[in-house]
């Protein structure tokens, strides 16, 4: 099965084959995690998040209508479920991401200082963006995702995913420079 396409695991699934899913979930799992780790901050959240899409998207599966690619459809219900948990509950920014712990190489305990602030700062920042600002910051900046792409994701005109790009920016500029 690992050889079949997206939309050949969808008909698999589709037609009783639940191994089908499963290699679904391994291809799409780690980019899915990044977006709602992006959203929420913390590694928990992040998981719990992960693992609610991929339910959604099991129980929606009979309504993909293969318009998109998989991998758009599940960003789409990854984008919704982070926004549902954002709005419901403030979102909590990990004090101190673990990665960020290890100094570069050569880095002086000083520049890691620095680095680790500077993300937190920027973390922070980002959480406090509206909605569709931050969900179009994080699909065009951290998932490298094209204007296109994240049109079809949020719903919305390839306009107002630059507008919301822009927007995004200039908020996040006003509010790195606020702290």
């Amino acid at each position: 099965m690992d050889q079949l396409d997206d939309g050949a695991l969808v008909r698999a699934c589709l037609s009783g084959r639940r191994k089908a899913f499963d290699v679904l979930v391994e291809r799409h799992r780690r980019q899915i995690y990044q977006l709602c780790y992006r959203f929420v901050g913390n590694h928990e959240d992040a998981s719990d998040l992960t693992q609610d899409v991929f339910v959604r998207a099991y129980r929606a599966l009979g309504g993909f209508k293969g318009q998109s690619a998989v991998a758009t459809w599940l960003y789409r219900i990854g984008v919704n479920v982070c926004l549902n948990r954002v709005s419901v509950k403030a979102p909590r920014v990990a004090a101190i991401d673990v990665l960020e712990l290890v100094p570069g190489p050569g880095e002086p305990a000083d520049q890691t200082l620095i680095r680790q602030e500077t993300a937190r700062r920027v973390r922070h920042a980002i959480a406090r963006l509206p909605p569709k600002q931050r969900a179009t910051l994080i699909l065009r900046t951290y998932q490298d995702l094209p204007h296109e792409e994240i049109a079809g994701i949020l719903g919305s005109s390839i306009g107002a995913v630059k507008a919301n790009f822009f927007h995004a920016l200039a908020n996040l500029k006003k509010l790195l420079n606020e702290q």
